[in-house]
């Protein structure tokens, strides 16, 4: 592997630094490198470009995407259940290529500076495995770049579709990392019986968990309740992860503090999109409890949503524009969010601009983190896993 030396870059204290990058790994931080670049060692001169991390998607949907192909024309009622049928009903008639689609997104998305990604795939009656075996190719093609975690989801829900605990089952077994579930209540209707089979496989594969819990208000606080009693109950601590949690952001400040708390002590992770729709879970009071907050995406433009780009600072954009976040130190949050916080959520090992990391570094055009976020700035440079992925702003 190619030793490669990054010079007159800056840190996002604003300080000089320079990178060398040898066998994928960040050998060395220094204002300045000794010397000149010996033999062997290929030289890319920053000019002052901003140094970031490699950026983190925490949620995404790979294998939904309509990216690259003919506009789908959205015509489903708003209804999380009309969604859900119609998305299984378009696909099984479309005929939609869940490989081919998620190479597309995820090469997008490593043009676009992420080289740590969580994907959702979906796992029902209707087509199996098919999905699962779509993005794992994906993962194989990208091995070298792109590290990818691949989560076992059962979009269409667990309990009134007799099979799908198995495919679950299957879907673990075949290479999926994480096990995907989703409302106990509001989908599967005996949440008692759903988070029995969830922390079921969860504990028979030794696998952490990671749970869309749309859930309003009540119902969403007494599914939290049941998780957190079976996580101190099975010794799961810091294995789950909910995504959305809406109904965080619809308790009084209190509540609010005393729950956050309690997932603080399960070690419960949470992940936001921050829609600009729905009440969000409180970023600021996640952080004093202690509860991790990451960003991602959900899925981008697909058979629920047009919206959506595979640009993780442009996520950081809606979270900043989500949470009121105005300040440039408060701007340095949203990216933590898409950067080191969702590296910690869904535990991406050797992380972060530090020797010995893995070398996933993004050069881009900007004095600091908040300009770099509202301008969403050019990738002028993206290394990933030490390999030279965009040279000089085009994907390479």
């Amino acid at each position: 592997m190619t030793t490669l030396d990054i010079r007159n870059a800056r840190g996002l204290d604003g300080v000089p630094l320079d990178v060398r990058v040898e066998n994928g790994r960040i050998a060395a931080l220094a204002s300045s490198l000794p010397g000149a670049p010996g033999n062997g060692i290929r030289l890319i001169d920053a000019g002052g470009a901003l140094l970031l991390p490699g950026l983190v998607e925490a949620h995404t949907h790979l294998d939904k995407t309509v990216w690259g192909m003919p506009w789908y024309e959205n015509a489903c009622g708003s209804r999380l259940i009309e969604r859900i049928d119609n998305e299984r009903r378009w696909r099984a008639e479309s005929g939609h290529d869940a490989g081919a689609a998620s190479l597309a997104l995820a090469r997008a998305f490593l043009a676009a500076g992420t080289t740590r990604l969580r994907t959702h795939v979906d796992i029902d009656t209707d087509a199996g495995l098919r999905h699962l075996d779509g993005v794992l190719a994906t993962r194989e093609a990208l091995a070298d770049t792109l590290d990818m975690q691949i989560v076992a989801f059962p979009q269409s829900g667990v309990l009134d579709r007799e099979g799908t605990v198995a495919l679950l089952d299957g879907a673990l077994a075949r290479g999926a990392d994480v096990l995907g579930w989703l409302d106990p209540c509001a989908i599967d209707r005996d949440p008692k019986a759903s988070l029995d089979a969830m922390f079921a496989l969860a504990d028979k594969h030794g696998c952490p968990v990671d749970i869309h819990l749309h859930e309003p208000g009540e119902m969403g606080v007494f599914s939290l309740e049941l998780m957190l009693e079976r996580i101190a109950a099975l010794g799961m601590q810091g294995k789950v992860v909910v995504s959305h949690a809406f109904c965080l952001g619809e308790l009084d400040a209190a509540r609010a503090e005393t729950m956050l708390a309690r997932l603080a002590d399960a070690g419960v992770a949470l992940i936001t999109t921050a829609p600009p729709s729905r009440i969000v879970p409180p970023l600021m009071a996640c952080r004093r409890a202690g509860v991790p907050l990451a960003g991602g995406n959900d899925g981008i433009r697909d058979t629920w949503t047009p919206y959506g780009s595979p640009d993780m600072l442009e996520r950081a954009m809606m979270i900043g524009l989500r949470y009121n976040l105005r300040r440039d130190d408060e701007l340095d949050i949203a990216l933590d969010c898409v950067t080191d916080q969702g590296a910690r959520v869904c535990g991406f090992d050797d992380y972060g601009l530090r020797v010995g990391a893995r070398a996933d570094l993004v050069l881009v055009d900007a004095v600091n983190a908040a300009q770099a976020i509202v301008t969403r700035a050019p990738r002028r440079w993206v290394v990933a896993n030490g390999h030279v992925v965009v040279s000089d702003g085009v994907a390479v």
